[in-house]
């Protein structure tokens, strides 16, 4: 026999389905779309939107908002309960050893959000903390507050979740 099932199965799986096809991503079998389709018999309902779009709200308000809304702010890859990279995991992970609440938004759903976020803050990377109003920085700096103290200092009138 030429090789065993699961090692001709690895070698099929390493050549083709990963490949990028016309704006699909196959993975694993799974077929995952970058575009939205262009379908004439695709109800209205679901098709792609920008809520934005016919509003007078720009992203930067939204951005603005965000920050004023919520004692801590965190704008990750992902969504704490499952964070995309491992700079976003470590952010939240440091600030979950606080029990306070704080609000996180995906810009990986959204580029012209991502690009209104680096706009507001004037810093190109993410994650992005905002605490009481203020861009504190990423992971690396909230980091470092942790381990020297100042965090604590900083979260301490930030009240706990119950």
């Amino acid at each position: 026999m030429a090789g065993s099932l699961p090692n001709i199965l690895k070698r099929f799986a390493a050549r083709s389905l990963s490949k990028p096809l016309g704006g699909s991503l196959y993975n694993y079998g799974l077929r995952f779309s970058t575009m939205a389709p262009n379908d004439p018999d695709t109800h209205d309902d679901f098709k792609p939107t920008n809520k934005l779009e016919n509003s007078s709200t720009s992203l930067k308000d939204v951005v603005e908002q965000d920050v004023k809304d919520n004692p801590i702010m965190i704008y990750m890859k992902g969504v704490p309960e499952f964070p995309q990279c491992g700079f976003s995991s470590l952010a939240v992970k440091v600030l979950q050893q606080y029990d306070v609440p704080f609000s996180a938004r995906n810009i990986l759903e959204d580029a012209e959000l991502k690009s209104a976020v680096k706009g507001f803050s004037n810093w190109p990377t993410f994650p992005q903390i905002f605490i009481k109003g203020e861009f504190v920085g990423g992971s690396d700096i909230i980091l470092n507050m942790h381990q020297n103290g100042e965090l604590k200092d900083l979260l301490k009138d930030v009240t706990s979740k119950k």
